[in-house]
């Protein structure tokens, strides 16, 4: 079998189920299991312990998936329309942008597997599986590995043509294609993502402190946010985009044009007091499809109280808390109370 021009066959599929780029990565990532580890060894992972439980797996995809000799790499974009800027107003609650149209876990699988149907109707049956976030994969050192951006010093990926608003997808597969050419790191001196994070999550060049970063905080943390942190989330309720945000080759991007990405409920520029006096059954069903949903109730109030916290003291906002004072949750409480603390009126 002719596996370059196959391996050319099957980006040019890519592109037309919606990807932006494709690209090939040899499966071998021995060189990059000791910073793995290392970073595990560090603590930095937090309370992500499937992290560490199934770590150095991370870096084996031939365990993960018998056979594989290759990954095939892909990405898509999905940046949607920003109307204002959110977090210059501490009233509104802010919402990392992959988070505000349909959950990307569905959207990807979907259109992964419709490339291996392609691959599979051009070469018959050939092992595979795919991945979104789903397994322990490197996802971003597989992606630079496959050409299709580099690793930036905030440690996501970046392209020249798109930036970093994009999803990773990633399909194991036991085809020898030949691997693609790895990017160039075109980061250069420039460390405005490193300067810019709230919480000195990012300790240097290509070190993420999970610990210490907004995203694990509102998303993957589940218990109280340290309390020395809440200040300095201000009001970023899932997640956080400010190394995103602030980075040159962002102005490159391109908004998507997948409807599924567009905004769901107004959550680019929803106010802290709407989305904090939803019920749980409110929350359920508005966020029916969203990727935040997978959080649950107790952790999105306690994201919202931080906001809420943060935000200019008014009645409403004195209001809003206390009808959540006595929430069943011992977590929900003691970020209302830390909130109503901040605004002076923990006794009222």
């Amino acid at each position: 079998m002719d596996y370059v021009a196959l391996a050319q066959r099957i980006r040019q599929w890519g592109l037309e189920l919606g990807f932006q780029a494709v690209g090939v990565a040899d499966a071998d990532l021995a060189s990059a299991e000791p910073r793995l580890l290392e970073w595990l060894a560090r603590g930095w992972h937090g309370e992500m312990e499937y992290m560490a439980a199934r770590g150095a797996l991370r870096a084996r995809p031939a365990e993960l998936k018998p056979g594989t000799l290759r990954v095939i790499s892909c990405r898509m974009n999905y940046l949607a329309v920003e109307k204002e800027n959110v977090l210059e107003n501490s009233e509104k609650a802010y919402i990392a942008r992959y988070a505000r149209g349909r959950d990307y876990h569905k959207v990807l699988r979907n259109r992964l597997q419709a490339l291996c149907a392609r691959i599979e109707g051009e070469i018959g049956a050939f092992g595979y599986r795919v991945f979104t976030d789903s397994a322990p994969v490197m996802e971003v050192e597989l992606a630079a590995r496959a050409g299709i951006g580099w690793r930036g010093k905030h440690t996501l990926l970046l392209d020249r043509d798109a930036g970093s608003w994009f999803f990773l997808g990633e399909i194991y597969c036991d085809l020898p294609l030949p691997p693609s050419a790895a990017e160039k790191d075109r980061c250069g001196t420039c460390e405005k993502c490193i300067d810019v994070c709230p919480t000195r999550a990012i300790r240097g060049p290509y070190q993420l402190d999970a610990r210490r970063c907004i995203s694990y905080l509102t998303i993957e943390h589940k218990s109280a946010i340290p309390e020395e942190l809440r200040p300095l989330i201000g009001n970023r309720v899932y997640g956080c985009d400010d190394c995103q945000l602030v980075c040159p080759w962002n102005r490159f991007a391109k908004p998507t044009a997948e409807a599924d990405f567009q905004v769901r409920n107004g959550l680019d520029k929803a106010s802290l007091i709407e989305l904090f006096s939803w019920s749980e059954a409110e929350f359920g069903e508005r966020l029916r499809g969203s990727a935040i949903r997978r959080i649950g109730y107790e952790r999105w109030l306690r994201n919202l109280a931080v906001g809420l916290g943060n935000a200019p003291t008014s009645p409403e906002i004195i209001s809003i808390l206390n009808s959540k004072r006595n929430h069943p949750s011992s977590l929900v409480r003691e970020h209302v109370r830390w909130a109503l603390e901040r605004h002076g009126k923990l006794a009222a």
